[in-house]
């Protein structure tokens, strides 16, 4: 049966949707949980490479903290959430493989990975845009930090998107 086919045993195999998506929910869940972020805040040394990577994990923070202002809670649920949803959309709409020449392994990789970059600049633009201060400047530099969030945490998504079909 052909790779392509979505019937049979091809139904079982995973899709590179839905590892990618999964994988940017546990980067999420976890990295943004605001135990992660405590703890980078403590031991990480900003100075240090690791120890910046360790912080910038930390970058879609979202809190349940009743003390924190209303605005912030929603500011920073609606970043998560938006970063999971426009992962999965974007994972979807990317066309990786199928219309690549190039393909395979390596164009499902950068696929995934370019989804995470772009997911993580348009949740930050739209995030600080319904935020509690809404203004253009602080969209841009919210999108820059997403960016760079993106370059270096998007491998892990770019990764868990390799061999599901697409």
């Amino acid at each position: 049966m052909p790779s392509t086919s979505r019937t049979g045993t091809d139904r079982q195999r995973s899709t590179a949707t839905g590892t990618g998506t999964l994988a940017a929910l546990v980067l999420v869940a976890v990295c943004g949980s605001s135990g992660y972020t405590r703890w980078a805040e403590r031991s990480a040394d900003p100075n240090s490479a690791s120890g910046w990577f360790l912080r910038l994990l930390a970058w879609p923070s979202w809190r349940l903290d009743p003390a924190a202002p209303v605005e912030t809670l929603f500011t920073d649920g609606l970043r998560a959430l938006l970063l999971v949803g426009f992962t999965a959309v974007l994972l979807y709409l990317l066309p990786g493989p199928q219309a690549s020449p190039a393909s395979g392994l390596l164009s499902q990789f950068f696929s995934g990975w370019g989804a995470y970059v772009f997911a993580a600049g348009f949740a930050a633009v739209l995030g600080t845009l319904f935020g509690g201060d809404p203004s253009l400047f602080a969209a841009v530099q919210a999108a820059g930090t997403a960016a760079a969030y993106g370059l270096f945490a998007g491998w892990i998504v770019g990764v868990a998107s390799l061999g599901g079909r697409a």
